[in-house]
């Protein structure tokens, strides 16, 4: 079973000993993202949801681009949230990016603390393009 680490400029670099994702049989597992901003390295919208959703939506896509996938192949995510009182306002932002209709599996989980203190972190499994 090869594997292949995918590791990207357009996301934030990982903190820890841990990948921004690895493909293995034709899917590809990408780590829980926050709201870092890959330039700057520097958080983005402190304290407010709706701009960490965006930021965090925009990490995990370069990272599924660089693995040769998309949003239509996501076949999985999670999402962890500090709140569950914010699950409407990630939810509307979240929906932007799959049809109802072609929508991957999700579970939403509200947690104690996430890293640097974010609002939400969003991982998820995508296949990859045959492409």
């Amino acid at each position: 079973m090869k594997r292949q680490i995918i590791c990207t400029n357009h996301a934030p670099a990982p903190v820890g000993p841990y990948s921004q994702a690895v493909i293995v049989n034709g899917m590809v597992f990408v780590s829980g993202q926050i709201a870092i901003d890959p330039e700057t390295n520097q958080l983005m919208g402190s304290g407010d949801i709706e701009q960490q959703t965006k930021q965090v939506m925009a990490n995990l896509e370069a990272i599924l681009t660089a693995a040769k996938s998309s949003w239509s192949e996501v076949v999985k995510t999670t999402i962890f949230l500090k709140d569950m009182s914010h699950f409407s306002s990630v939810n509307e932002i979240y929906a932007k990016f799959f049809d109802s209709e072609n929508a991957p599996a999700r579970a939403c989980v509200e947690v104690a603390r996430l890293p640097k203190d974010v609002l939400v972190e969003i991982d998820c499994i995508a296949t990859v393009s045959d492409s």
